[in-house]
């Protein structure tokens, strides 16, 4: 189907919806058309798979290297810090020394001259969605980046199979995402409670792809058991056990003159280079006193409760919890510094330090973003409107045969006035496009 009308593609949209939906209750406003990209851009979104995979696996051998001695200590402490000690141990076994996430999803925001990434999501939402977005715009002629069909078959190939897919309650806003993708692939998406037949070790090895976080282990039915197999071997979950390579912090050791060596041997110095010009400054908000000459890098302040007499322009930064915790997601846990009154920013500062033990804090620049006008179909009115909008793109990649493959992009495009871009009832929510 190729229709021009602005009308007609958008009910084409509307219309094609799966009849069980794609997230629990939440809806978004339709664009006619693909979200475009330059294609420069493209190009270098395309480059970012096989650096972000780089890292992924410099991260995996920084914590090893750190247990071993070969690096400081205090690296695998802050990663280890508030996780439960049976979680550590199972991370470490030698069974799972090179495993890594299998589906690489950053969040990415243009500003007006290039773009930057806010965090890495190794447990992202959006997989199922973006596949369907995919089809259905491909469906209107659109030139999809990855293809009608590039993030089902990236998924599909990604994996050992068979594959069952884990939704834990937690995580039940995807699982009608998730259902559609399984539908479309033949496998099984179940709930924590029907895993006994994956884990009673009948038939060939399989692959558990878990919709959940570790944090909230205590809370799935059967998440012991299913541990015990991959520690026995008996199924392969991913993404792995490693709950040091779902940390924000991860940015913080990439900026860290000390570890300048380790990078540049892990990454080699243009891949250094290059992710550091998309990677925010990144702090770890660490409540240890410093010596009396210290200072803290860039922000040359002594003491971090200095940064609550910051002016609102020096508070153009953003804390944010850096994981292991149910506030880690979905855009929880996260404050902007310049959005806030001095009050606010104080208490975030002091929440930030006091759970350092526990639950580590990050903080990063802000940087902002650039703004558009985006359209879409006002189907009430029945006319095309458009409103002042900024991006969040999400770009996929699926690690096959050891290289990262950009299978398509998801554009989020809100309101103008939020400071956190994430999905919205009056959002945008398209599959990406090169522009011609």
């Amino acid at each position: 189907m190729i229709s021009t009308s602005a009308a007609e593609r958008a009910r084409y949209v509307r219309e094609s919806f799966p009849a069980h939906g794609l997230f629990s209750g939440a809806t978004w406003r339709i664009s006619p058309e693909a979200f475009p990209l330059p294609r420069e851009l493209v190009a270098k979104l395309e480059a970012l798979g096989p650096m972000l995979l780089a890292f992924y696996r410099a991260c995996n051998v920084m914590y090893r290297h750190s247990l071993q001695g070969t690096l400081p200590h205090w690296i695998a402490e802050y990663l280890d810090a508030g996780k439960p000690r049976e979680l550590i141990e199972l991370s470490r076994l030698g069974r799972f020394k090179s495993d890594i996430p299998r589906v690489i999803r950053p969040d990415v925001i243009l500003t007006n001259d290039h773009f930057f990434i806010t965090e890495l999501d190794s447990v992202p939402g959006g997989i199922g969605l973006t596949g369907w977005l995919g089809e259905t715009y491909a469906a209107l002629g659109d030139g999809v980046i990855g293809g009608a069909r590039g993030m089902l078959e990236g998924f599909d190939a990604a994996f050992q199979k068979p594959v069952s897919v884990v939704v834990s309650d937690e995580a039940a806003t995807y699982r009608p995402e998730m259902e559609w993708l399984g539908q479309e692939l033949g496998f099984r998406v179940m709930k924590p409670e029907e895993m006994a037949q994956v884990l009673s070790g009948r038939g060939a090895r399989s692959t558990v792809y878990r919709f959940f976080e570790l944090f909230d282990l205590p809370n799935v039915p059967n998440a012991s058991a299913l541990l015990q197999a991959a520690a026995r071997g008996e199924v392969t979950v991913t993404p792995p056990i490693k709950p040091q390579l779902e940390e924000k912090m991860l940015f913080a050791f990439l900026w860290m003159d000390t570890l300048r060596s380790f990078w540049r041997e892990q990454l080699g110095d243009e891949t250094l280079a290059a992710l550091r010009e998309v990677v925010p400054y990144t702090w770890i908000v660490d409540s240890t006193p410093l010596p009396p000459h210290a200072v803290i890098p860039e922000l040359k302040i002594h003491d971090w409760h200095e940064m609550g007499r910051f002016s609102q322009k020096q508070r153009e930064l953003v804390l944010k919890i850096s994981g292991f915790s149910e506030h880690a997601w979905g855009s929880r846990g996260v404050y902007v510094g310049h959005d806030l009154p001095a009050s606010g920013w104080g208490e975030a500062i002091q929440q930030a330090l006091g759970g350092f033990a526990t639950h580590p804090f990050i903080l990063q620049r802000f940087e902002k973003s650039r703004s558009f006008d985006q359209p879409y179909f006002d189907f009430e009115a029945n006319e095309l409107r458009s409103f002042r909008a900024r991006v969040r793109l999400c770009p996929y990649y699926f690690v096959v045969e050891d290289a990262a493959r950009l299978a398509g992009i998801l554009a989020t495009v809100c309101p103008a006035d939020k400071k956190i871009l994430h999905g919205m009832p009056d959002a945008v929510m398209a599959p990406c496009r090169a522009q011609p």
